[in-house]
């Protein structure tokens, strides 16, 4: 097993901080997402109470009975709401994933282009606060986004308002995790979470509620991704490493089956997506990124769903 640590950084530092500090900040997610994927948050702009109240809740709603939840299963590829136990599975891996998941989106305006576009959020009338606590958390990881990113394109010499305008009204989706007891289960060959990499442009992860991520060196060994309570494990995805002609890696990863087959996780990531019409264009600065030739253009809408038939949520 790899030796390497994921990097740990001060986002207050960025917020706060001189014009030294918020350079350096900029050159430790740069420097940390170019050689590892993933950095860690051991500070940020989310209140913890609002992370603490949303897993209460996520828990309430993944105790209801079966039939109840699946009540709220769309049909709309898993994109809000509810999707089953063992329904994901990993592109090219035909075997599920040990998990259940519900999706929360965007609210969008009445007068937003995009409305009627994306699905429309579903909320479970059997956990009544489920929907303010989470539109809440949705604008607070949706605002910590806006910073991440203003970080990423500052190291990749974009305009301030490059990844703004991108994921202005984008299809950023919070999904809340529960990864049952794997007694019982094939745990031969399906694990919580397949390896794996991201659709999106970053991931955000609040404080899952047990270990078991992992992340693949290029050396082919895995390392994990350890956080503390209240920190945010942060990740770039497919769409991150379109754009960069993968200087900025989407780096794959999984969630690995527990010793205690009794225990179950909670987790829940924050996957930032721009809006569909957003072209994913290799940026100026990384055209020469080695030698590599940058993929073709293509509408985020459209990448989104050709990845959303890859892991079996669009027939």
């Amino acid at each position: 097993m790899s030796q390497r640590k994921v990097p740990e950084l001060s986002l207050l530092s960025y917020v706060h901080g001189s014009e030294n500090d918020k350079n350096k900040f900029v050159d430790n997610i740069f420097t940390g997402l170019k050689d590892y994927g993933f950095i860690i948050l051991k500070d940020h702009t989310i209140e913890q109470k609002k992370i603490d109240k949303a897993y209460a809740l996520v828990k309430e709603f993944f105790d209801l009975p079966l039939e109840t939840k699946l009540k709220y299963q769309g049909n709309n590829g898993g994109q809000r709401g509810y999707t089953p136990f063992k329904t994901e599975h990993a592109k090219n891996n035909k075997n599920p994933d040990l998990k259940e998941f519900w999706h929360v989106g965007r609210e969008l305006v009445s007068t937003s282009a995009y409305k009627g576009v994306y699905p429309e959020n579903v909320w479970p009338g059997e956990v009544a606060e489920l929907k303010k606590t989470f539109i809440e958390l949705f604008e607070a990881m949706d605002s910590t986004s806006i910073l991440l990113l203003e970080t990423i394109g500052k190291g990749l010499d974009l305009p301030q308002d490059y990844f703004t305008k991108m994921i202005h009204d984008g299809n950023s989706i919070i999904r809340m995790i529960h990864y049952p007891p794997t007694k019982g289960e094939d745990t031969k060959n399906s694990v919580r979470a397949a390896a794996h990499e991201d659709i999106n442009l970053i991931t955000m992860l609040v404080g899952a509620t047990d270990s078991g991520l992992q992340l693949l060196e290029r050396d082919g060994s895995w390392l994990d991704v350890e956080s503390r309570p209240g920190e945010i494990v942060v990740d770039t995805g497919d769409m991150m490493s379109r754009i960069t002609n993968n200087l900025l890696p989407s780096t794959t990863h999984r969630v690995i089956n527990p010793s205690d087959d009794g225990s179950a996780r909670f987790s829940m990531p924050f996957f930032v997506h721009p809006h569909s019409n957003a072209m994913l264009k290799c940026i100026p600065s990384c055209v020469n990124n080695g030698g590599r030739v940058a993929e073709d253009d293509i509408r985020a809408g459209d990448f989104l769903n050709q990845r959303l038939r890859e892991i079996g949520l669009i027939k």
